[in-house]
């Protein structure tokens, strides 16, 4: 009996072990990949919070497994960088123009690793660069800014001026001239994407001055300015993700860059191929790279809905 029962448990034990050898093989067949997001990091309300939906999207719905890093725990982007690429994950994304010096020293270092860039484009061999046609979606933002003004004057507020966002104000100028070519258009910069008070106290100034619709590209400082448009009974454009409920009775609409869906149709290619595409990667209206969120707050008039409608469509056919 005693070496029937010692036969058992030694099966029993067998069984488990190949159990947990099986669970621990599949695991690490899984795709591991390891985002640093950019400066602000998680709750910033618009871009890592969209880049972090994607991952999750991901995982839900791929099967992959994810890590990430903030910089306010690592200190220096290179750093995260280096921690996600040493704990093995199969691809390391940078996320964020901020980002690229860095990525680029860990591209150098490990020449046979894979790397993702959002929002700006590198010559590296190993990093696949991916940016948005955000004065295609800004464009269509200054449309809507222009019809809903009522004293033709509407205000820009970049994170800091750099090209990238510098593509905003640019659009949405050209989109609201395209409507009203005399229209006023204040343009500012903050140079903080974290500061939802300074947003505001900048929202104020333009809104003194008249501007009733603000548009802002400033990470958690754009928060800052749609609470302020809400507070003064003007209108705002919210950007990178649809943030009407972050102000609902001002924020028209939300010119989305859709991070998450950029992040999730390459990982999805990644997963059938085991690889990504090389060199630049640009997503626009025509891809749905960006786009606005719904009408909200106001109604277009008939007339209006047909031309921002056809606005639509001339860019998508412009590619």
């Amino acid at each position: 009996m005693k070496k029937i029962l010692i036969m058992i448990a030694s099966c029993m034990l067998l069984a488990a072990g190949c159990g947990k050898s099986e669970a621990v093989s599949s695991a690490d067949q899984k795709i591991k990949v390891g985002i640093m997001l950019s400066d602000v990091g998680l709750g910033d309300q618009s871009f890592s919070d969209s880049a972090f939906a994607g991952l999750v999207k991901s995982r839900d719905e791929l099967g992959i497994l994810f890590d990430y890093r903030e910089l306010e725990k690592t200190g220096t982007y290179e750093k995260g960088i280096t921690e996600l690429v040493e704990e093995g994950n199969d691809l390391v994304v940078g996320l964020g123009f901020m980002v690229q010096e860095d990525l680029e020293k860990a591209a150098k270092k490990y020449p046979d690793q894979q790397f993702l860039l959002i929002d700006a484009v590198s010559e590296s061999e190993n990093i696949t660069s991916v940016t948005f046609k955000e004065d295609e979606g800004s464009f269509l933002a200054g449309v809507v800014a222009a019809m809903a003004s009522k004293t033709n004057t509407i205000g820009f507020i970049g994170g800091a001026d750099v090209p990238l966002i510098n593509k905003f104000a640019d659009g949405f100028a050209e989109g609201a001239r395209t409507i009203k070519p005399e229209i006023v258009i204040y343009t500012e910069y903050a140079n903080d994407f974290g500061n939802d008070i300074k947003g505001g106290v900048m929202a104020d100034s333009m809104i003194k001055r008249k501007a009733d619709v603000l548009y802002a590209a400033a990470g958690f400082t754009g928060a800052g300015v749609l609470k302020a448009a809400q507070d003064s009974g003007v209108y705002a454009i919210g950007v990178d993700s649809d943030q009407y409920f972050y102000a609902e009775k001002a924020v028209v609409t939300s010119m989305m860059k859709n991070v998450d869906i950029g992040i999730f149709q390459l990982l999805k290619d990644y997963v059938k191929k085991q690889e990504l595409p090389e060199g630049h990667i640009e997503l626009g209206v025509k891809d749905n790279g960006v786009q606005l969120a719904p009408i909200r707050v106001l109604s277009l008039t008939e007339q209006q809905q047909k031309t921002l409608d056809q606005w639509k469509q001339k860019l998508a056919e412009s590619n």
